[in-house]
């Protein structure tokens, strides 16, 4: 038989405190080792490499569920590999965060009364950076806390010099490349943030507001429109109708009165409009609003702007100074005046766009900014997970991830911040635009009227580069010849659209093809233990590290993992983790007596012949556990292999096979050290298999049992192919008679340890070797001399007899029974009547129906268990 069990390299010891306290071992077991080098990887290794890039933090984070959760799953993943002679590189890394962080600064400036323009933008980004030193990377230790086995010699951030000048690089060869450009397009912009922001930092929520309808034109030439945002309307430039709209053809191609201002607007036929929703008929403001952006360029509109970068309105008149809010209530009352208010709907709950870093309701804007022309590299993203040299991981979340980059809009780059990569491009005094690369001087100086481009690029634009920009490119590195491409992308499945598919677009540019990561794994969301959103106005969000100083963080990293189904989301309770820290000290407890009664590594393991029965299951078992976690290792099941471990260790291990075995160590003798020998190996393998999930306790218990050097850098088990089908079923039938007796024994009212004399007849059975244990643990007496059967119970074959005189009060037991059984009868007679009775099933709920059958068929199950339990009574 092939063994699976590493052979001692120092002698190991039995030597283990009663009890496992995760606080006293896990930092030092973690600083242990990063110092031995267990986690760095090296990319003049021979042997085949895998990757996985972290997906970036920010640098104001600190660590919470979600985190947690994935990279739990991440450190399993790069765990097992590195144990099965991978050369694992996990990287680490932090994103800069660009609104985030400036945020986080110029609230620090506000406490001393300052502003950033106080401090003009080369000290303001200094002061940044300080910040940055001081209080950025928290994260970076709690993911010490957790237990991540990532490189921290390769620690990279996007805002230092080798990332910065990939993001020059890409900038210029995009450029050249005619796939960046600048233009005039409506944008999220944040008055507060005074910024362009992407969709991803854009929260919608359910906002109380107002539907205005507004009389447009005079006389029999008007239409009414309806909005929600009336101060926009001082910069109409059209009313837009179907062109199959009969109601209005006739208006079509006139100009009619803009209410409060002087001009007059076009009314335009659009196939954009809906002729069935509201009037049919809606005001166009180009400036103000994606769609009406549209139609503004298909009909050659004027687009006028109305307010400034606070949200300011601008237009000359009497609304000119104020807020957007302010304005909006003026104009309301305005119209009024005027008589022009046809309905107003108020509250009116709509979907409004917030600022995700400051909470202020986003406005469309018009504005100049940099784009990139996403249509080629869309295409190609696409195509590299069709052709399959990508897998989407489950398989049914790539239809979304078609549905984003077959429908791609272009990408705004541009963010008017002062923290962030500085977009590279110089303009002339004679209008000259020049982009320059990493390695190129600026065209000109400030004195000869060259200025470089205020604003900074999108956060996403740099982190869009982490998987090759990490590993040393735009130069050929020994880390990108080795490292790329990854292996695995695991991130939630609610950034596919603005991280991963960027990733994609990028890598295949920039890497002439080759892509980023060959599978993406997608994870849900972590949710609370009802399944609720976690969200600090719900009150529900959890600290991990509160969890982690409770219980340890193997306790929170298997409940995370073990709820881990590809692409759902996970709900968890402070209830699972408690479960989870039980099983942490379930292992602990059962390997201590292990090793306290003779389990060893130590020397070969027997051939099968000399094995009992017990022996052979159990390593046959092994065995299939080993491939069967293996198979969801493959597959990203992470919920599943956590479960089988957790079955297999806890129900056959510990509760099975060590109890099974305890007569054997207790006679002692070779039958005993050959017991010893298998529950070595057993534990062995089961605590490399646990490993990757429950990293510390899993270290601590396998050096000792091994005396071998880490579990981190010990040899991943395989299936030897061992199976004994025969040895499973003779262990299947001995676990059958012995749970049926104690369901007999706890029907009867005996207490757990009460002993009870017995007689077992195994005759015909595959059971007679196992006569000790089924007495050990039935705790059944040999038969007296007075010995009289009161009970006599035929299982799988056997037959087990009872003597109960003596050990339960037979009368009042009846007496409780009856009591029992009567209770049970009422309950069905009153269940039996409702459902007997038309009236009654034709007026009541199905739900309610269901419920009162499900009553009647529990009732029928209590009165024939309860009738059992009186026949087997001993006679009075």
């Amino acid at each position: 038989m092939t063994e699976n069990s590493q052979q001692p390299q120092a002698a190991p010891t039995s030597d283990l405190p009663t009890q496992y306290a995760p606080a006293e071992v896990e930092g030092k077991l973690y600083e242990r080792w990063v110092e031995r080098g267990y986690f760095a990887a090296d990319a003049k290794s021979d042997k085949p490499a895998y990757t996985i890039v972290i997906p970036p933090p920010n640098v104001t984070g600190s660590l919470h569920l979600g985190h947690a959760f994935q990279h739990t799953l991440m450190d399993a993943l790069t765990r097992r590999r590195r144990m099965q002679g991978y050369e694992a590189l996990w990287l680490p890394g932090m994103d800069h965060a660009g609104i985030a962080t400036q945020n986080k600064v110029e609230q620090q400036l506000a406490e001393e009364g300052k502003s950033r323009q106080d401090l003009g933008r080369e000290e303001f980004v200094e002061r940044v950076w300080q910040w940055k030193e001081e209080y950025g990377g928290k994260i970076l230790g709690q993911m010490r806390r957790l237990g991540d086995g990532v490189d921290w010699d390769r620690e990279r951030f996007t805002m230092d010099e080798g990332l910065s000048k990939a993001v020059q690089t890409i900038f210029k060869k995009l450029y050249d490349d005619e796939l960046i450009y600048r233009a005039e397009r409506i944008i999220n912009w944040c008055p507060r943030c005074l910024t362009a922001i992407s969709d991803i930092e854009v929260e919608y929520q359910e906002d109380d507001g107002e539907l205005v309808s507004i009389r447009y034109g005079e006389g029999d030439e008007t239409l009414v429109v309806a909005t929600t945002r009336a101060e926009t309307m001082l910069g109409d430039t059209a009313v837009a109708v179907h062109p199959d709209d009969e109601r209005y053809r006739h208006l079509v191609g006139k100009r009619i009165k803009l209410p409060l201002t002087d001009r007059t607007i076009p009314v335009v036929a659009d196939t954009h409009v809906d002729p069935e929703f509201g009037t049919g008929a809606v005001k166009v403001t180009p400036a103000h609003d994606p769609n009406d952006f549209a139609i503004g360029q298909r009909h050659g509109l004027e687009s006028i702007t109305v307010m400034d970068e606070r949200a300011v309105i601008t237009v000359h008149g009497p609304f000119q100074g104020l807020d957007r809010f302010e304005a909006r209530s003026a104009i309301v009352a305005a119209l009024r005046s005027q008589g022009r208010i046809v309905a107003e709907k108020r509250p009116y709950v709509h979907s409004v766009g917030h600022c995700s870093r400051c909470r202020t309701t986003v406005e469309p804007r018009l504005s100049m900014q940099w784009w990139v022309k996403v249509a080629p590299l869309a295409q190609a993203a696409g195509d590299a997970v069709r052709d399959g040299r990508v897998a989407i991981h489950p398989a049914d979340m790539s239809k979304r991830y078609f549905d984003w980059v077959d429908n791609m809009h272009d990408w705004c780059i541009s963010r008017q911040l002062w923290w962030g990569h500085r977009i590279p491009v110089w303009y002339g005094p004679e209008g000259e635009v020049v982009c320059v690369g990493p390695d190129e001087e600026p065209p000109g100086t400030e004195a000869e009227g060259w200025k470089q481009d205020t604003d900074v690029l999108d956060t996403w634009f740099s982190s869009g580069l982490w998987p090759f920009s990490t590993l040393g490119w735009p130069e050929r590195t020994p880390d990108l010849e080795k490292f790329y491409s990854t292996d695995v992308l695991l991130t939630g499945h609610d950034i596919i659209f603005f991280w991963v598919a960027r990733m994609m677009m990028f890598g295949l540019y920039a890497m002439d093809g080759e892509v980023p990561f060959r599978t993406i794994a997608l994870t849900g969301l972590v949710r609370d233990e009802r399944g609720k959103k976690m969200s600090k106005s719900f009150g529900n969000v959890v600290d991990p590290l509160d969890w982690m100083d409770k219980y340890g963080s193997d306790a929170v990293r298997f409940t995370l993992a073990r709820g881990a189904n590809p692409g759902t989301d996970v709900p968890i309770g402070e209830d699972w983790v408690q479960a989870s820290r039980n099983f942490a000290n379930k292992i602990w407890n059962a390997t201590r007596f292990a090793l306290m009664n003779g389990a060893t590594v130590e020397g070969p393991l027997p051939e099968p012949e000399e094995l009992s029965a017990t022996d052979r299951w159990i390593l046959s078992r092994l065995n299939k556990t080993v491939a069967e976690v293996d198979a969801f290792y493959e597959d990203f099941q992470f919920a599943k292999l956590s479960d089988a471990l957790y079955h297999f260790a806890w129900d056959e291990v510990f509760d099975w096979y060590v109890e099974l075995s305890k007569t054997t160590f207790m006679a002692g003798g070779e039958l005993a050290r050959i017991s010893g020998r298998v529950l070595g190996e057993v534990l062995d393998v089961t605590l490399r298999l646990l490993h990757p999930v429950v990293p510390f306790v899993t270290e601590t218990l396998w050096t000792t049992l091994t005396g071998g050097e880490s579990v981190v850098v010990a040899d991943w088990p395989k299936d030897s192919g061992f199976r004994d089908a025969a040895a499973e079923r003779e262990i299947e039938t001995l676990q059958q008679v012995i749970t049926e007796v104690r369901r007999f024994r706890a029907d009867q009212g005996l207490q757990p340890g009460q002993r009870v004399p017995a007689r077992l007849t195994l005759d015909g059975t595959a059971l007679a070797p196992h006569e000790a244990a089924i007495r050990q643990l039935l705790r059944l007496q040999p038969e007296g001399e007075s010995f009289a059967a009161t009970a006599t119970l035929p299982v799988a074959g056997a037959t087990v007899a009872l003597d109960l005189s003596g050990t339960i009060d037979v009368a009042a037991e009846r007496k409780r029974l009856a009591k029992d059984l009567a209770v049970a009868e009422k309950e069905k007679a009153q269940a039996e009547a409702k459902l007997g009775n038309e009236a009654f099933l034709a007026k009541a709920p199905d739900p309610v129906v269901e419920k009162i059958r499900t009553r009647l068929a529990k009732a029928d199950e209590d009165i024939a268990r309860i009738r059992t339990q009186l026949e087997r009574l001993p006679q009075a």
